[in-house]
């Protein structure tokens, strides 16, 4: 118990407080939008390392073709 403190991992006391002061912050209604907005963010985010990831292997394809 004491490692749960000193690690800062919160409890299920502090989680529902968390979830009630987001709740009365932004409201039942905007709750659905911001979690849109964040999963589209993330949807983007992925496809642009994945880009990265094909153009790094296409740049090491063309480095080993010229060097032939």
């Amino acid at each position: 118990m004491e490692l749960l403190i000193i690690l800062g991992i919160p409890g299920p006391w502090q989680i529902i407080l968390i979830v009630l002061v987001v709740l009365l912050m932004f409201g039942g209604r905007k709750i659905p939008e911001l979690m849109k907005g964040l999963g589209q963010g993330m949807k983007e985010f992925k496809k642009a390392t994945k880009e990265e990831a094909q153009g790094e292997d296409e740049d090491e394809e063309d480095a080993e073709t010229e060097k032939e």
